[in-house]
């Protein structure tokens, strides 16, 4: 049984799984870690691996903790992958962008594949039938571009995303939030046309935080799939196993 932590800019997001199949997921506050992986470890005494991604660097009390319990992988720029990184500093990829091109490797080996994760920024990662990583873009997410909107002008709401937004703002606040939301929208259908005449047979995968309100306005032909990334994380675990 294994444990997958993912350590993200907003929260923590972790899963137990058997073999392939999650048994259960988590999403708590990196401060509560702690507390949080004991009542994990009570309700799953099985787990006997771990696998951990963080975009903080300090992560040296949460290693020691999981490494006491668990045998423990964690992801770094000379963990064995599936696929070829092409990346040119692959030293400054995102882990999290390694481990959904990992379940991309996983599942779509021979197809072009591109990624897409809504959070707290929104990456593109795409990977082409040759299970060949050649890199993608780093845009900033809706939360990002709401606070922007407040923190850069003297003027502009702070305002909460909603879901039921018109093309046509009829205030102040819900002409942020069309601005906003349809441009995301707008830019996500502008790339994934861009890539689909690039590359043939693409297959698009949405996922992150915001991929189900995203997912439901994005003209293109996508699968949304909110655990990709804990799928990914598990599969790099697993594939290390084995070396």
């Amino acid at each position: 049984m294994n444990l997958i932590i993912d350590i993200g800019n907003s929260a923590v997001k972790s899963a137990v799984f058997q073999d392939a199949k999650i048994l259960r997921s988590y999403v708590f506050p990196f401060e509560n870690f702690s507390e949080n992986f004991q009542k994990i470890k009570k309700d799953y005494p099985q787990i006997a691996f771990s696998m951990l991604s963080s975009v903080i660097k300090d992560t040296f009390e949460i290693e020691k903790m999981l490494k006491k319990e668990t045998k423990l992988f964690v992801l770094r720029e000379n963990t064995r992958l599936s696929f070829k990184n092409n990346y040119a500093s692959p030293q400054t990829l995102g882990k999290d962008r390694l481990a959904l091109v990992a379940a991309g490797s996983l599942k779509y080996q021979n197809r072009n594949l591109l990624v897409i994760d809504a959070g707290t920024c929104i990456t593109f990662d795409f990977k082409n039938d040759k299970n060949e990583y050649l890199g993608g873009a780093i845009s900033p997410g809706l939360q990002m571009r709401l606070k922007a909107l407040h923190n850069f002008t003297a003027k502009l709401p702070l305002v909460k995303l909603e879901e039921n937004i018109a093309l046509i703002g009829d205030s102040t606040k819900n002409s942020i939030l069309s601005g906003v939301l349809n441009g995301v929208v707008a830019e996500l259908d502008g790339i994934i046309d861009r890539y689909k005449t690039d590359y043939k047979y693409l297959t698009i995968i949405l996922t992150g935080g915001d991929s189900q309100i995203l997912s439901k306005r994005v003209k293109n032909g996508i699968f949304a799939n909110p655990n990709f990334l804990l799928e990914g994380l598990n599969y790099i675990l697993e594939f290390n196993k084995t070396q």
